[in-house]
């Protein structure tokens, strides 16, 4: 998936204060009926990894008739509201794009973006839902773990206790539907991270699938077909 070819989206697009893009596919078909997604990639916030690993997700979403927005956001260690300020700036640039007017918006994450968009639904009224996968969504407890070699006390610069404002597990719930999906075999994001989540917010689904952390964004995966029924629930 790092490194499998895809068409380039449709658009391009500039939004926030600074540099920041966003690629912009369109989708036929029922697309005019459904929210736009803004999906935002993982890759535990490091500067190595951007968003044209996912281009072949967004590309078959744009098949199975979802429109997308998929922004770069800033990933500097040590500085995390960056990434976050970015999501809610592409966030807010949806909602003023005119191909876009009066469209709902659901928020699509994996791994850091999982992250990154169960952190930002906590804080906004628009999003009509958030899907997660194979989310970062606990801090604390990623960090206890270690995953990828301390990524997140390299994003944040700090200890996690210190940014509890930064930790979906222990943020309010965001007050629209939230679905979870995670692979039982995942072993760089392990599912006992999204099943904290899940305890400290009784309202989140959890769907547990067969496979690794990256078959979650491979159209070709087994899990595919999970990840179109959550959108399916959202919209």
């Amino acid at each position: 998936m790092l490194s499998r070819p895809a068409p380039a989206p449709d658009a391009v697009r500039a939004f926030g204060t600074g540099d920041q893009v966003a690629d912009v596919r369109f989708a036929g078909g029922s697309a005019a009926d459904r929210p736009v997604l803004v999906v935002v990639h993982g890759g535990f916030w490091r500067p190595s990894f951007d968003r044209v690993h996912l281009r072949p997700l967004t590309e078959a979403l744009a098949a199975a008739g979802w429109a997308s927005v998929m922004p770069e956001y800033r990933r500097v260690p040590g500085r995390p509201d960056l990434a976050v300020r970015d999501v809610h700036e592409a966030v807010r640039m949806v909602a003023g794009m005119p191909e876009f007017a009066s469209r709902r918006v659901v928020l699509v994450g994996h791994s850091a973006g999982g992250h990154l968009v169960l952190q930002v639904a906590a804080a906004l009224e628009e999003p009509a839902g958030v899907l997660a996968l194979a989310p970062v969504a606990d801090l604390r407890l990623a960090q206890q773990l270690r995953l990828d070699g301390n990524a997140v006390p390299a994003f944040l610069g700090e200890d996690a206790d210190a940014r509890a404002d930064l930790d979906p597990a222990r943020l309010p719930a965001p007050a629209c539907p939230v679905r979870i999906v995670h692979g039982i075999e995942d072993g760089i994001v392990p599912l006992e991270v999204s099943e904290s989540y899940r305890r400290s917010h009784p309202g989140a689904v959890l769907t547990r699938v067969d496979g690794g952390h990256f078959a979650l964004i491979d159209p070709r995966s087994a899990a595919w077909p999970a990840v179109l029924g959550a959108l399916g629930d959202l919209g």
